[in-house]
């Protein structure tokens, strides 16, 4: 049996809110949205530049739109050179592709569960987005040899 690894060029990963930690988090990243603290422009990592990465590796993260009631969630997928990037405003981070996973469906439960999969190929991620309640499922690929 082969097995094709390499490492990975760039970080990729996608931008998120995260729960606001005073003392952690800078400042000016603070965001309210219905009562809540929020961290904006937070880079969640899907792979790191120089980890190595098996051809069909695939990594799920699982998310929840930061307000109920929301029609559609954009999901942007980011790359850098660098592996310690913390935000999608650090230098060098670069938008490589975005997903829009229509959420309007009304029958839905309240609290939606989105889960955004990357799928590591030999020169290429198929990157996509699932709405779990709907099944409703948008992707994309991401070409590494253009990024």
């Amino acid at each position: 049996m082969v097995v094709n690894v390499r490492r990975s060029r760039l970080t990729y990963g996608v931008g998120v809110l995260n729960r606001f930690v005073h003392g952690v988090h800078p400042p000016a990243k603070l965001v309210v949205k219905d009562g809540i603290e929020w961290c904006a422009d937070v880079l969640d990592a899907f792979v790191l530049a120089d980890q190595s990465v098996g051809q069909g590796d695939v990594v799920v993260r699982s998310y929840t739109p930061a307000k109920s009631g929301q029609t559609r969630s954009i999901i942007h997928v980011y790359c850098s050179e660098r592996d310690d990037v913390r935000f999608i405003t650090d230098p060098g981070v670069v938008r490589c592709g975005t997903l829009v996973l229509d959420l309007s469906q009304q029958d839905a439960p309240g609290r939606r569960e989105i889960q955004a999969r990357m799928v590591f190929g030999e020169t290429e991620i198929k990157v996509s987005a699932l709405d779990v309640a709907t099944h409703k499922c948008v992707r994309a690929d991401i070409d590494f040899l253009n990024h």
